[in-house]
This record gives structure tokens, C-alpha cells and sequence, in this order.
């Protein structure tokens, strides 16, 4: 069996893995996080402990999933607040998971309504032994516009909050910031201004994931209402793994810390974070649908991966990713490669053909009585959407040209399939 370290150190903490619980419904309670730690996660931020005054009204039912194909949790839409417990329940269930677990690493997320709040909670988990604050400035579902996401939106608030949070502690901070938004800098630098330590990042998208089209509302309906709420699952990914290169490359934060969330659900997902740079890996809607025994699934991917790396440390692999995403402008356009069909493979099923002609570049030829396509290179421009749609894989990367005028040795071009190798 392979074995490679896959412990980080993020923030001054030692973390023996980098996976953890997200603030959600996953990590709610003293039994949840418990049996979470005995089944191999590193740690929990523990779902978002608000002041006592504040009271959470949840409604009922309040999930919805997006599917396509037959394909269950593309998404997940979820509209649960913050935890339902007393304050003192949840300060006691941090207490006794720190004493229960000291080698785990407790993350205590915290939102308040005004700066004694986010100050009188930094204290009160600081007490409970909490390893480090997570503060929830991004919550989409919240009822006050004093908290969550219009937080998160608003540079100045997001400084003035996380000032008042490092009056309240010594311990390390994490801003955990919206995807709500257009450009996440701003708002990650105030934070890091007004005193925090490290990024969360993202937290759900605003969505309405679907519509009841007999009832014409939004699910999940609620008294034949529905609402727009946070959207997490697989399809976010693309949206975390954006901001988080975007934040990875602004001036001055080459070496953001960064915990990442967001659609994390196979070992493939996590390496993807931890090359963008996040150390940490923050996971809800994998727990969802597999429980927690997948962290083990998620473990044992990493470290083949890192075997096929060469790589003996996790730390080794986090951030290589960064210096080879370029602005769109900066990218090669002197040469395009053709696509190449490999017949022993093909099932003559005709995706190619169709998806070529009808939403590409009618590049495909169609042999009618062979059930065989072939390539017009006169018409491809080499955008490979035959590839993708190939449900057999039986379309690569073939023969790279240089466009007319241009200069330049095909042989020097590197050439990758745009279909993922590890899938």
C-alpha cells in the first residue's frame, strides 16, 4: 500500500490531512464531528455559531438537487442557516471536541451582527479551545442584511469585522468570502488589512436551481414559495477553482493561504485545489451523498497521485499550478491542431458529426453506409468539441499545423487532450 505524507501546516497549525468538514450541516454537532474525526478527517469548521440574541428559524423542506442525464448532485441547493443550537450548546461541544480529539483540529466559524458581536464570539470560542476562527461573511440564505453575504460584498464592512474579530482573539483567522461578487480581491485584501490571517473560499453561489413548472415557483417550495439560496456540489468547482487563481495571482498574494471549498468530491477535485494553491480542503456535499467514509477514498487518490508525482509531501504539489494559467491574451494562437479518430475505438453512433455540424464547424464528414466520420481540414479550426462529445473516447489530439503566416516548429508545441486523463 502506498503511503506518502499528506499533512500540512496551515496558519501555524499542524493539520494531519488536508481535508476537512465545511460549516454546514455536515459538522452540526458533537456526534457528527466525532464520528467524522474516527472516520479520518483532519478537522471541522464547525457549522457557523451566531450570538446569542440571534434566533434561527429554518424552514421546511429546504434542499433541491440539480441533475442532468439521470446524473444525481451536479448541484445541490441549500437553504439552511446557521447552527441551530444554543450558543452554549455549540461552545460545549467545541470544548469537548478539543478535549476528545486534541490531535484534530477544531475551526470555529463565527458570524455576528455588528462588531461586539464578531468581538464577544472571537472570545467566547477562543475559550472553548478552538484552533483557529473561520468568519462567515458569505452566507447567501441569511434574513438580515447585517450578516452574510452582503457582508462579504462590502470591503469596508469586511475590514471593520474582521478588526473587531482579531480584538477578540490570538488565534489564527479565516476570512471565508462570497463567489457572490464580481472581483473577490478587494474584499480578500481589506480582510487581510483588518486583521485576518488566511481565505475561505467560496462559499455557495446565489441560485434558483429549479422551477416547479406546473407550480411555477422555485423548489424547494415552502407554503408554495420558493427562494433564491446558495448552490454548491460538482458544477461550483469551476467557479472556486477561478477565484481562487484570481486571488493566487494578485499583486502582493502569490502566497495567499488559502482554504478552498467549493464542489470538492474526488481525489481528482481535491488535487485540482491544491495545485491553484489552497492547502486546506473544505468538503459538504461529497458527505452528503457518501458519507464520511469517502475522506478515505479522497486520501488514498492523493496519494497515488503523489506517487505518480514523485512527490513524497503534500506541500510539494500545492501552488505549482498557478504560473501556468495566463491571461487569456497572452495564450499561443499561431498554430491548431487537428483531431484525430482512432476507428477501432469509434461506434459509429455519429455525436461527432451531429455536434460538429449543428454547433461547430460542419468539419465532420459523415460516411452514411460505413457509420464512419472522418475530418475535412479544410473546415476544422481545431476546437475539439468531437472530442468531448465522444462517449468512447475514440477522438485525440493528432496533427498540430501552424496557421498560415506564422512562424514556428509544430514539433516544439505541447499538445494535450482536453479530455481529463485521470477520468
Amino acid at each position: 500500500m502506498i503511503k506518502k505524507d499528506l499533512s500540512v501546516d496551515f496558519l501555524g497549525v499542524h493539520f494531519e490531512n488536508p481535508f476537512l468538514l465545511s460549516s454546514s450541516p455536515v459538522g452540526n454537532c458533537y456526534e457528527m464531528c466525532a464520528k467524522a474525526f474516527d472516520e479520518g478527517w483532519a478537522g471541522v469548521a464547525f457549522k457557523t455559531i451566531g450570538p446569542k440574541h440571534f434566533k434561527v428559524d429554518e424552514v421546511s423542506p429546504r434542499f433541491d438537487e440539480l441533475t442532468k442525464e439521470g446524473t444525481p448532485f451536479v448541484g445541490f441547493k441549500n437553504m439552511e442557516q446557521i447552527a441551530e443550537h444554543s450558543l452554549e450548546d455549540n461552545l460545549h461541544d467545541l470544548k469537548k471536541l478539543k478535549e476528545n480529539y486534541p490531535t484534530k483540529i477544531i475551526i470555529a466559524s463565527i458570524m455576528g451582527t455588528n462588531e461586539q458581536d464578531w468581538e464577544e464570539l472571537a472570545q467566547l470560542v477562543t475559550e472553548a479551545k478552538a484552533d483557529m476562527i473561520e468568519m462567515n461573511l458569505s452566507c447567501p440564505q441569511m434574513t438580515s442584511h447585517e450578516m452574510g453575504s452582503d457582508v462579504g460584498t462590502n470591503p469596508e464592512l469586511v475590514k471593520k469585522y474582521c478588526a473587531a474579530v482579531r480584538r477578540g482573539t490570538d488565534l489564527p483567522i479565516l476570512a471565508k468570502m462570497t463567489p457572490n461578487i464580481t472581483d473577490m480581491v478587494p474584499a480578500a485584501k481589506a480582510s487581510l488589512d483588518g486583521g485576518a490571517d488566511g481565505i475561505a473560499t467560496i462559499n455557495t453561489v446565489k441560485s434558483i436551481a429549479n422551477l416547479d413548472i406546473d407550480r411555477k415557483t422555485a423548489l424547494p417550495t415552502v407554503d408554495g414559495k420558493g427562494s433564491i439560496s446558495g448552490f454548491s456540489g460538482k458544477a461550483v468547482k469551476p467557479i472556486a477553482l477561478r477565484f481562487i487563481q484570481q486571488l493566487r495571482e494578485a499583486a502582493g498574494m502569490e502566497q495567499l493561504p488559502i482554504s478552498g471549498i467549493g464542489g470538492i468530491e474526488t481525489w481528482q477535485d481535491a488535487a485540482e485545489f491544491l495545485l491553484l494553491g489552497a492547502t486546506t480542503l473544505q468538503v459538504t456535499t461529497s458527505v452528503m451523498q457518501y458519507g464520511y467514509r469517502i475522506v478515505e477514498d479522497m486520501k488514498n487518490g492523493l496519494m497515488h497521485y503523489m506517487e505518480e508525482q514523485g512527490v513524497d509531501h503534500l506541500s510539494d504539489i500545492i501552488g505549482v499550478a498557478n504560473k501556468s494559467i495566463v491571461p487569456v491574451e497572452s495564450l499561443n494562437r499561431d498554430y491548431k491542431v487537428y483531431p484525430k479518430i482512432d476507428w477501432d475505438k469509434c461506434i459509429g453512433c455519429g455525436r461527432c458529426y451531429i455536434s460538429c455540424f449543428d454547433g461547430a464547424h460542419q468539419a465532420i464528414q459523415w460516411n452514411e453506409e460505413a457509420r464512419r466520420p472522418t475530418v475535412d481540414t479544410d473546415k476544422c479550426v481545431g476546437c475539439h468539441l468531437c472530442n468531448l462529445v465522444c462517449p468512447v473516447g475514440a477522438i485525440s489530439t493528432g496533427e498540430v499545423v501552424m496557421k498560415p503566416g506564422r512562424e514556428g516548429n509544430p514539433e516544439d508545441i505541447k499538445v494535450e487532450s482536453p479530455r481529463l486523463t485521470h477520468f
